[in-house]
């Protein structure tokens, strides 16, 4: 599981500096001291390339605090600001964070950016989000003279609310005491458009839409296997979060789903299982988890761990499959998902994992390791260092002062 690759870009091995930095992995963080020269040059690699496998995943933290651990000026960061609408939000999310460290060259990069800058009103905003008041309070002026009123502006939030220009509200106010409630298409009629296979997708789409807002409809799960999209190949939009309001009612029938051939009725099978099955659905989602490692498919696995850690040790035959997830995926939101996993299914030999996830990029791992990293100095360390971080998330500064506050343990 080491030949990786997003788009035409392959990632490195697992085992390598360059890899563990692409992935955002905690032993990457670690090492980068080790050899100051090569982790900077690979550091700025990963600010210019965004390695991220998913836009939810998380590596502006983890990027900062590369920076200022390896004492690397921000001049790559600062330069990425001049690039398209993506490359200047990542450098904004990285900048704003080395400001609040205390980089003086940061902050007035992001902040002369505001005056002349082309994404001037994402960086504001942004800032504005992050900052203490007065870092951008004095760019009132320069703000109200570069609007054209063409931008999108996030009105009910500061700058704008703090300079008198959010809370904007319609010119025709509803009056008092009159209130709406809609009334949508009966269930009756819902069902009949689903059933209907002469129905254009997009009109099953608003049907499905309309009962995943509703309470659970047990009579739409004889519907499922035909609510695939015209070409076959995904399921109708909202048929998942209709499906899944059902919960442990659509098991019998998710079984049937899971063997299917068609992908997505297959998936939509496995998922119910995995929140909702029983012992005996426990090889369907091992194989399932097979497949997935087989196939590269970084998105989904998560699912699949959190449903057999409900099993415990009945599933450990998952157990290798999950730490070599944990190991080798790009996606590093869904790293968490998998030690979480193998805490319930196999938890011997778990220490070295969670004292690394001290300083994973994804902020819920960190909480993991904090939460059950073994009481060892370097784990201390890394531990004060999480709380008293200005850069750091607020959960994650809190849980590190509470684990230190009852001694470590």
């Amino acid at each position: 599981m080491s030949d990786e690759s997003a788009g035409d870009r392959a990632y490195a091995p697992v085992d390598s500096l360059k890899g563990l930095l692409q992935r955002g992995r905690g032993l990457g963080a670690m090492w980068a001291p080790d050899d100051p020269a090569t982790a900077a040059e690979l550091v700025y690699e990963a600010v210019r390339q965004d390695w991220r496998w998913d836009s939810v995943d998380d590596r502006h933290l983890y990027l900062a605090g590369l920076i200022q651990g390896l004492g690397l000026a921000p001049d790559p960061v600062v330069s990425l600001l001049a690039g398209d609408e993506d490359e200047c939000e990542r450098a904004t999310s990285i900048l704003e964070l080395l400001a609040v460290s205390g980089s003086a060259e940061a902050r007035e990069a992001l902040r002369a950016y505001v005056r002349e800058g082309e994404h001037w009103v994402d960086v504001l905003e942004s800032v504005a989000g992050i900052w203490p008041v007065e870092w951008w309070d004095d760019l009132a002026d320069v703000a109200r003279a570069r609007l054209s009123g063409e931008e999108s502006l996030l009105w009910r939030s500061d700058p704008w609310v703090r300079w008198g220009t959010g809370h904007r509200t319609s010119a025709h106010p509803r009056p008092q005491g009159v209130q709406t409630v809609e009334v949508g298409p009966s269930r009756r009629r819902l069902l009949a458009v689903l059933a209907d296979p002469d129905t254009a997708d997009g009109a099953k789409a608003e049907a499905l839409h309309t009962l995943a807002g509703r309470p659970p409809e047990p009579d739409l799960i004889p519907l499922v296997p035909g609510l695939g999209t015209a070409d076959g190949e995904r399921p109708v939009p909202w048929l998942v979060r209709a499906v899944e309001r059902l919960g442990a009612l659509a098991a019998p029938e998710a079984r049937a789903w899971a063997a299917d051939e068609r992908g997505w009725l297959s998936w939509t099978g496995i998922r119910i299982l995995a929140e909702h099955g029983e012992a005996r659905d426990l090889p369907a989602l091992m194989r399932e988890l097979a497949a997935h490692e087989e196939a590269r498919q970084w998105c989904g696995p998560d699912r699949l761990a959190a449903g057999l850690a409900r099993f415990g040790p009945a599933a450990a035959e998952a157990a290798p499959a999950l730490r070599r997830f944990w190991l080798c995926t790009p996606h590093s939101y869904e790293r968490p998902a998998y030690l979480k996993a193998l805490a319930a299914i196999d938890p011997a030999g778990l220490d070295r994992a969670y004292t690394e996830s001290l300083w994973d990029c994804e902020s819920n791992a960190r909480v993991l390791g904090i939460a059950s990293a073994p009481d060892v100095p370097l784990a201390r360390q890394r531990l004060t260092r999480l709380r008293d971080d200005p850069m750091e998330e607020p959960e994650v500064r809190a849980a590190a002062g509470e684990r230190l506050a009852a001694g470590g343990r």
